[in-house]
């Protein structure tokens, strides 16, 4: 999918907060041109079964959210790092109403660059986007040592779960919105635009 069907718009109020890190690094959002080297950054570091993963079935075929899909790169230019969120719906409240939220994932650094700070940035910036743009609250799976120096916690999806295996502790959500997600329960759902056949062949 290529970053053209982030959506209709711009993301040039969306500003990108500078990076100071080990390495030396900027983020910027996503572009139509970003599209081949964003997949083959995640086939060398997730490889070919990043694509039976149960959170790619929220993906497939779907329109990433607006202003969500950032790229890293090198002082050359270079594609080093990724992440993109996603629209769905984290189950339904008592009264059968939809719980709007993001999906996050993948994120995915080059190897070179691990444990140098690239991928807290690209977080934090994604973050940062979501609250922004007026979302309530972020899901992931992944590993919780990792994720929870950003907040999330495994807590509060204790009733909800995804469509397909997921081991527990790993299903973790961050709110945006105190207390967002509670009375939520259910299979999460995707909600984003599908991919129009247009966008397909810009992949």
């Amino acid at each position: 999918m290529s970053a053209s069907s982030v959506a209709a718009g711009t993301t040039a109020e969306l500003s990108v907060t500078p990076t100071h890190n080990l390495a030396s690094f900027s983020i910027a959002h996503e572009t139509p041109a970003d599209s081949s080297a964003r997949e083959a950054l995640l086939d060398r570091v997730m490889g070919e079964g990043r694509k039976r993963k149960s959170s790619e079935k929220l993906r497939r075929k779907r329109v990433p959210a607006y202003g969500t899909a950032l790229v890293a790169r090198d002082d050359n230019g270079a594609m080093i790092g990724t992440v993109r969120l996603w629209h769905i719906s984290a189950g339904k409240k008592t009264g059968g109403e939809d719980v709007p939220a993001l999906l996050l994932g993948p994120l995915a650094v080059e190897d070179a660059y691990a444990g140098r700070g690239v991928g807290s940035g690209l977080m934090r910036q994604a973050i940062r986007n979501a609250q922004a743009l007026g979302h309530k609250a972020i899901l992931l799976v992944g590993d919780p040592d990792y994720y929870s120096r950003f907040g999330f916690v495994a807590a509060k999806t204790s009733a909800l779960a995804m469509p397909g295996p997921v081991e527990r502790h790993r299903f973790l959500a961050l709110e945006l919105e105190e207390n967002y997600l509670d009375g939520a329960s259910g299979v999460l759902t995707a909600t984003g635009k599908l991919i129009t056949e247009r966008q397909a062949l810009a992949v």
